[in-house]
């Protein structure tokens, strides 16, 4: 697989880039909204110094590694992050995203994961997963117009904010092949059974 770290990606309407310490403001901005991160694992951000942790933790050490995709999605022109996507290196290979929700209804995260999306498929990952709260159907609808497929769903204690929390699975094998899945979750949790209605 292929070494690289969040090279700029460029899609119709976005820059895709790494963030920068000049970006505190902007991930304040994203990371302070109730709404937005209801479904993500970490409480929201209540000061500058807290959106600073979150870009040394979560940005600036990833740069430093040989390999990390962290992107900070900018409206072209503006140059202002307004949501982010990242893809993990670990097994699960997982992508996550967030994004301002004055900026929600737009197809913007869409187009930003799927030039994500093609940048790790270039780079050699053999698929990718994603995970959505079953209370927020909407992150399921930008999985599926990734072409992700659902494999199952399951129960998990989530940290920091522990609450118990149902999430579906979704998976895109580059090779399109039907037989890999990423059981992990599968199998470390209790609680886990397959939404027949649900797999095409």
């Amino acid at each position: 697989m292929k070494l690289n770290n969040t090279p700029t990606l460029e899609t119709e309407r976005l820059i895709l880039r790494k963030f920068t310490e000049d970006d505190i403001q902007a991930i304040y901005d994203i990371y302070s909204d109730q709404e937005v991160n209801r479904f993500l694992p970490w409480f929201p951000v209540k000061t500058m110094e807290e959106a600073r942790e979150v870009f040394e933790e979560h940005y600036a050490h990833i740069y430093n590694q040989p390999r990390g995709y962290r992107y900070a999605v900018c409206l072209k022109g503006e140059n202002v992050p307004v949501g982010y996507v990242h893809v993990g290196t670990d097994d699960s290979f997982d992508l996550g995203y967030g994004l301002r929700k004055e900026f929600w209804r737009r197809g913007l995260m869409t187009e930003a994961a799927k030039a994500v999306i093609g940048q790790v498929k270039r780079d050699g990952f053999p698929y990718l997963t994603a995970t959505h709260d079953v209370e927020n159907p909407h992150s399921g609808d930008v999985m599926r117009k990734l072409g992700m497929q659902y494999e199952y769903t399951y129960e998990e204690q989530w940290q920091p904010k522990n609450t118990m929390v149902t999430f579906r699975l979704y998976q895109l094998n580059f090779d399109n092949s039907n037989i890999r899945r990423y059981d992990k979750y599968w199998i470390v949790s209790k609680v886990h059974y397959i939404e027949e209605e649900l797999r095409e």
